[in-house]
């Protein structure tokens, strides 16, 4: 930039700029959903921000799908964002409708979630005539919100009538993802298209309902479970789960539902399918893997103008700047451990992050830490009694 030229004694304006490019933190909760539905646009992922919008676009509830029931558990505990995607024909779904040979090419049934710009959790209401989901499907759909830095929410296998069949099956399950988590049991709540009768649905909506809530409330960092963590429109739990039950359960990553007395129905437990004490992972918790997540999309979409940049000190230095106050603007509203900054994050972006050769190819590489919170799952007290001498 040339100096200007001043001639007369006076005061001059000149406008700079100041190399600051904020980065806004993306949406953590839009949810969502694919199935099929009494009317709607095949294989389009339509944005709905009520039940209302969904009963105009997809015909609300229906007796042959559980997705409409799914969408609305979500609005009812907390959603405010969801994307609907028809497929299949009719009702009972194949797992051909959605994972087909040429789907991801044609975009279509799950891979129709390609032509989205982003979400960030994902619903699967059970379609087949057993009321579940495929595992094929299942270990796609994983496989797909890996790859969109999205989370899978699972419902438990119908066939699980107690804590020791969901022990059975998770000791043996063949999905093990830092993007899927599964939680058990399912809800019983009324039908209204059955003049009120009590019946069993899955309870992924509702779930990635308080899901959306405790972003809202409390930030992507806290884990959507324990007492806050209430399940709105729940008569009763499928199964009732003990705390026998629950210590055997919660090692082997699985994500229990409790009825507590104060609290009535609850989520109780925040593992990924990582989340096995066995397999020792860095992504056992929700939170933490969402954090993570966050920041990843984040930070990405937040610094497109580095592109085509000098790769020199002068762009180093404005990721530092850049990166470290969008960190720092999250530590001050606690989503990591530390008290001080230097404690809490990190971003480095210098000749210790790229080589000679990364540099003159233009790649510009740079790193961020963090040290995430962890959910406390066991709250230890310990008590002394002083006796008198």
């Amino acid at each position: 930039m040339s100096t200007p030229e001043y001639i007369a004694p006076g005061i001059y304006i000149e406008e700079r700029s100041s190399g600051i490019h904020p980065i806004p933190g993306v949406a953590t909760a839009v949810t969502a959903f694919v199935g099929t539905t009494r009317r709607g646009k095949y294989n389009l992922p339509t944005k709905v921000h009520s039940f209302g919008d969904f009963e105009r676009l997809f015909g609300g509830l229906w007796l042959r799908s559980f997705l409409g029931f799914a969408v609305r558990d979500f609005f009812l505990n907390g959603g405010s964002e969801a994307l609907v995607i028809r497929v299949g024909r009719g009702g009972q779904l194949k797992s051909t409708d959605l994972i087909g040979a040429t789907h991801r090419k044609k975009r279509a049934g799950l891979y129709a979630l390609l032509k989205a710009d982003s979400f960030n959790l994902l619903c699967l209401p059970p379609y087949n005539a057993y009321q579940n989901v495929d595992d094929t499907v299942a270990e796609a759909a994983a496989a797909l919100c890996a790859e969109r830095r999205a989370c899978l929410i699972l419902d438990s296998d119908s066939r699980w009538t107690s804590a020791s069949d969901a022990r059975t099956a998770m000791q043996s399950t063949p999905l093990r993802s830092a993007n899927a988590a599964v939680y058990f049991p399912r809800l019983r709540y009324s039908n209204p298209l059955r003049a009120g009768a009590i019946e069993t649905f899955p309870a992924c909506g509702a779930i990635a309902g308080v899901f959306a809530r405790t972003d809202s409330q409390r930030g992507v960092w806290k884990a959507p479970a324990g007492t806050e963590a209430t399940l709105t429109g729940v008569n009763d739990l499928s199964v009732a789960i003990t705390d026998r039950d629950q210590d055997l359960l919660n090692p082997l990553g699985v994500n229990c539902l409790r009825n507590q007395p104060q609290s009535r129905h609850v989520i109780w437990g925040s593992r990924t399918t990582m989340g096995a004490d066995s397999l020792a992972s860095e992504w056992k918790y929700i939170p933490v893997r969402r954090l993570a997540l966050f920041l990843q999309e984040s930070i990405e979409r937040g610094t497109p103008w580095a592109v085509f940049e000098p790769n020199d000190e002068p762009l180093w230095a404005n990721i530092r700047l850049n990166v470290g106050a969008f960190l720092n603007q999250l530590f001050r509203q606690g989503a990591f451990q530390g008290n001080t900054p230097a404690k809490s994050y990190f971003v480095k972006c210098d000749r210790a992050t790229m080589s000679a050769d990364d540099v003159a190819s233009g790649r510009l590489i740079f790193e961020v830490g963090f040290a995430p919170l962890k959910p406390a799952e066991f709250v230890v007290l310990k008590f002394a009694i002083q006796t008198s001498s």
